[in-house]
């Protein structure tokens, strides 16, 4: 009996966007993410910016998907600020950090606002031992301006964003 050949592979991946879509997401995601320096700068919560970037790259490069959606990208960051605050108040360890990310990822597959970028939000709202208000509204400022971000791109040539609001 012979062994029957292996196939090759076809590649998977989805095609190139246009380019007109990839530089309206590049221009929007500048935007956006220059504004939350400048939030981030006047409030001194620059550790927001990494897991900000991560959600507007869901927005701007996965607008369809529904962790990309608006309930999932405000809802989904604005929990995880607060859990990780939360369990901030007990510990500001690296043990109740990795507690509070794996926390708000349950709080938000229980509410239905899965957003993966926001458990680094939980996090870091956990090791912060100073400034909790302003971190939980900095989160929900800059989770606005993200999905802001990417319902005005999808006005000027960008793919339909949001494909739902809540």
């Amino acid at each position: 009996m012979s062994t029957p050949a292996l196939a090759t592979p076809r590649p998977s991946a989805p095609p190139r966007p246009p380019w007109q879509q990839i530089f309206t997401s590049v221009l929007a995601s500048t935007a956006a993410l220059g504004t939350l320096v400048a939030m981030g700068l006047l409030t001194g919560h620059e550790l927001l910016i990494p897991p900000m970037a991560a959600s507007m790259a869901l927005v701007a490069g996965a607008p369809n998907l529904p962790l990309a959606q608006p309930r999932n990208v405000v809802g989904g960051q604005v929990l995880s600020a607060l859990v990780g605050v939360g369990v901030g108040w007990i510990s500001h360890s690296p043990w109740a950090a990795a507690l509070a990310g794996a926390l708000a990822l349950g709080v938000m597959a229980a509410t239905r606002t899965a957003h993966s970028p926001a458990a680094a939000t939980a996090v870091i709202g956990c090791l912060a031992t100073t400034g909790h208000a302003t971190f939980v509204l900095c989160a929900a400022a800059a989770s606005l301006v993200l999905a802001g971000a990417g319902w005005l791109r999808s006005r000027v040539g960008g793919p339909q964003y949001p494909a739902y609001w809540w």
